[in-house]
Order: structure tokens, then C-alpha cells, then sequence
């Protein structure tokens, strides 16, 4: 995109800004800065010359830009990083830290972990609760890291919104566990907030307790039907006491049946066994490929792991039995097929 194409849609965007802090319309802003964002170098200078103006709608604009110009081209996360951050030390206006918040996470950059467990403090509730989203992105990967303390007093906070969010991010959004992660997430099973009590519930089954079975029997047994993400939660847990409520749903619910297999006993073992039987046909006909069977600890379904020089992330057995119309022998074939053979070497 050439240089002047972004400065025009930037104009363009600062001018929707300025329409819509008065409308609340901010639809037109996000598309063309979004546009603008795909050129990652052009958008990192402009973004970098508006966050260094005295215009707080200029200043949050340039971190919308740079949020998505790190969102779309991972050359300019550093750069956009080390920006955001020096710009987080001096910044005081609401809007901008909002937008600032949000934009930081698209780096996906850990020196970023401190400027929200900061913000994660601050009055705006606002701010807070996008700390709370933002730290999905933002991690130590330490399930007792600044980031995880941070989010934990979040699931705390006064507004209900930020405690929703917070449990979500914790619950859901990161692979990580702990004793002190289950004892916050458990707390919210009693929030008085609808929102954060499934957060709370989610999150746990996410972590294979089995406390939250009766509740989550709540959740399914909801009139209204239940969330997606409660499907998937039934899926990880996998267990025959969820199986009454979820044959109440019709059969054109998918996530629900996804569920029931999960759940029922009698299709697990067969799934168990087919997928034992591909990696013995497997081993049979590519023995290169080193395949064995295994399950992700915060997810549901077994996978079929591949020695990792075959260029291949694995399979979704289910998925991969589908495509073989239930044959292990035929989802053997698939895969050889799929990969070429690695060649060995010979002294």
C-alpha cells in the first residue's frame, strides 16, 4: 500500500473519530483503520506520529493504528511494543489508556505484563476490564506469575463487568493451573453476576473439577439453551452425569451431540479403541512417522501426535476417522498421503 493511501485513510479515521465521539458510532473508524493497519511499516510511523500528539483523539487513534498493524504484521510488534509501553508511563487520559490497553495486547509482547498488572489498578472500570481482556494475549505463562496475581484480583473487583471478563481470561483464555487459580475461579460459582458465575464454572471444568459438575448441569438445564462455550466445558469434562440433561436438546443442536460423545461412556471406548487402531495401522504402514495418541490437557478430543520432522501439527482423530468414513486402516492411508516420506539416513 503506498504511503499516502495510509495517510489517507488515517485522515479519514481521525475525521469518523471526531463524528463519532458524538454519535457513539464508531464502526466506520474501526474499518479504516483497520485498512490502514495492513501495511504494517507505513502504519507503525503514523501510528508513532499520532501517539506523540497533544490531541487525545489523535493519541488514541495512533494506538488503534498501531494495534492493528501489530495485529496483521508480526515485524512491527517490538517496535509497536516499546511505543506503547514508553507511551504508558506518562499517559493520563481514560480514552487513550483504553485504547492503549487494547493495542498493547496485539504486540503480544511480555515486557507488556507490567504495564497492565499497573493498570489494572486504575479507577476507570473501563480500563480495568480491558486489562482483564488484554491479559488473554499478554502472558508470563506462569501460573503464579504478576499477570495471573493481577487477573485474580480481577475476578474481585466492584464492577460486575471487569469480574466477568477477568474470570473469562483465566478461566478459559489460559492454559495454566493452580490451587490458588481453582480457589478464585470457585468463588465466583457464587457470584451474583449470571456472567462471571458461568466464567467461574467454565473455568474449573476447563481444569477437570469435578465440584462443578452439579453446576454445570445447571448451566446445560438452562430453558433458554445453554452457551457454546458450556458445550465445550461438558466436552472436557466428559462425564455420564451430564448425559440426562444433554439429551434433553434436540438432535440439530451440534454442540450438544459433540457433548453427548464426549460424555457417554460407550462412545468413548469406541473412540478409544479406533484410535488405537490407527496408530497400530500407522505404525504398520509409515513407522517414520513415529505416530502416537494423546489429549490436551485444557481441551477435549484425542489427537494423533506425528514425530515432529514430518511437517505435520497432527490430526483430530474424530475429525480425521470422519474423513476415513469411520475406518482406522482408510485414516492411516489418509495420513500417508498427507506427508511424504521422510528419508532416512545410511551410514
Amino acid at each position: 500500500m503506498e504511503a499516502s493511501k495510509v495517510a489517507e485513510l488515517v485522515g479519514a479515521a481521525l475525521a469518523a473519530a471526531r463524528v463519532a465521539r458524538k454519535t457513539d458510532d464508531w464502526d466506520e473508524y474501526g474499518t479504516l483503520l483497520w485498512r490502514a493497519g495492513a501495511d504494517g511499516c507505513g502504519s507503525l510511523a503514523l501510528g508513532l506520529e499520532l501517539i506523540a500528539s497533544s490531541d487525545p483523539v489523535e493519541r488514541e487513534a495512533g494506538c488503534d493504528l498501531l494495534g492493528n498493524a501489530s495485529n496483521q504484521n508480526e515485524a512491527v510488534r517490538a517496535e509497536t511494543a516499546t511505543a506503547l509501553v514508553a507511551l504508558a508511563e506518562g499517559e493520563s487520559e481514560g480514552c487513550v489508556l483504553w485504547t492503549l490497553v487494547r493495542a498493547i495486547e496485539m504486540t503480544y509482547d511480555q515486557r507488556a505484563v507490567p504495564v497492565l498488572v499497573a493498570f489494572a489498578g486504575h479507577p476507570d472500570a473501563e480500563v480495568r476490564r480491558q486489562v482483564a481482556s488484554s491479559f488473554a494475549g499478554i502472558s508470563t505463562g506462569l501460573p503464579d506469575g504478576p499477570d495471573i496475581r493481577a487477573l485474580i484480583t480481577l475476578t474481585h473487583d466492584l464492577d460486575p463487568e471487569v469480574r466477568n471478563w477477568a474470570t473469562f481470561t483465566l478461566g478459559y483464555q489460559r492454559e495454566v493451573d493452580s490451587p490458588t487459580i481453582r480457589a478464585a475461579l470457585w468463588e465466583r460459582t457464587t457470584d451474583e453476576y449470571p456472567d462471571a458465575r458461568e466464567e467461574g464454572i467454565r473455568g474449573l471444568a476447563r481444569r477437570h473439577d469435578l465440584r462443578v459438575v452439579p453446576l454445570l448441569v445447571g448451566l446445560l438445564g438452562n430453558p433458554e439453551g445453554a452457551h457454546v462455550l458450556t458445550f465445550h466445558a461438558a466436552q472436557i469434562m466428559g462425564v455420564p452425569d451430564l448425559l440426562p440433561v444433554l439429551r434433553e436438546y434436540e438432535p440439530d443442536v451440534v454442540e450438544a451431540i459433540a457433548a453427548l460423545s464426549a460424555c457417554d461412556p460407550l462412545q468413548r471406548a469406541q473412540m478409544d479403541a479406533s484410535a488405537w487402531d490407527l496408530v497400530g495401522a500407522l505404525h504398520r504402514l509409515r513407522p517414520d512417522l513415529d505416530a502416537s495418541v494423546y489429549m490436551e490437557r485444557f481441551d477435549h478430543g484425542l489427537k494423533l501426535g506425528l514425530n515432529a520432522t514430518c511437517g505435520s501439527a497432527g490430526y483430530d482423530i474424530e475429525t480425521l476417522l470422519n474423513r476415513a468414513d469411520g475406518e482406522p486402516a482408510r485414516a492411516a492411508e489418509l495420513v500417508a498421503s498427507d506427508l511424504p516420506a521422510i528419508s532416512r539416513r545410511t551410514s
